[in-house]
């Protein structure tokens, strides 16, 4: 059972954090105008969807955080009101006297910590509230790094995007093989289209047959590669990282 003097101290607090809550709701810096007006714009319509999604964000961080204020505002209430009637530290699910300790931690604490909500989420409900979309993102979307299929993975997804522009700039590659910021992507150098180096400059008719070599870069640095590989396999100057590279030929 409570004391007059824990009961007393409790309600010092309470009446403390009321009043702490109350001028933070009360703060006109802190009330949560609608986007219009917290930037005092004509139009929300900007020449970039992305011009607002700071204000944006802020506005709904501000409604939210009012909002966990006004229900935190109600909580106090209820508990001083408790207090004013005797009931306080009393558990409102099973009418038992509510620990100290508990009290301490949390004044506002309507029911002991067996009786809370938290208590009666079962591992079946987290394991089945999650995101719809989990439902249908079967691999290869998997979160799995070592997923190296050779269907459209993660990776590939992470490319695309790089492909629109990133903070990597082409002195930033440990070797200068990158000639252009179009490249400096993720694995850029990987063949899109096509697996072997080869399929990149060759072709034929649509029966398979009358083989053709077209010229471009590709071909070239191609026959440049096979010349320095043949003459370094014939002086003996091959490395491993040689022989991987020329694996993919």
């Amino acid at each position: 059972m409570l004391s007059q003097s824990q009961i007393q101290t409790f309600k010092n607090e309470l009446l403390k954090q009321k009043e702490h809550i109350e001028e933070r709701l009360n703060d006109p810096a802190f009330t949560p105008y609608s986007l219009r007006d917290s930037v005092d714009e004509l139009s929300l319509a900007d020449n970039h969807p992305g011009d607002l999604g700071t204000e944006l964000f802020e506005r709904e961080k501000d409604i939210s955080l009012h909002e966990h204020l006004r229900n935190e505002l109600d909580d106090v209430n209820t508990a001083l009101q408790k207090i004013e009637n005797g009931t306080y530290g009393i558990c409102e699910v099973s009418g038992e006297e509510i620990p100290f300790e508990r009290l301490q931690a949390l004044p506002t604490a309507k029911a002991m910590i067996e009786h809370t909500h938290d208590q009666h989420i079962s591992s079946s409900s987290i394991r089945y509230d999650r995101p719809v979309e989990e439902e249908v993102l079967n691999p290869p979307f998997s979160r799995d790094p070592k997923d190296r299929s050779m269907m459209y993975d993660a990776e590939d997804a992470l490319q695309d995007v790089e492909r629109y522009g990133n903070s990597q700039t082409p002195s930033d590659f440990e070797f200068n093989n990158i000639e252009e910021y179009g490249s400096t992507f993720t694995e850029s150098y990987e063949n899109v289209g096509y697996v072997e180096e080869f399929e990149n400059f060759i072709g034929t008719d649509i029966y398979g047959n009358n083989r053709t070599v077209y010229p471009t870069k590709k071909h070239e640095q191609y026959e440049q590669d096979l010349d320095d590989y043949e003459e370094q396999a014939l002086n003996g100057e091959l490395s491993e990282i040689d022989v991987k590279d020329i694996e993919k030929y």
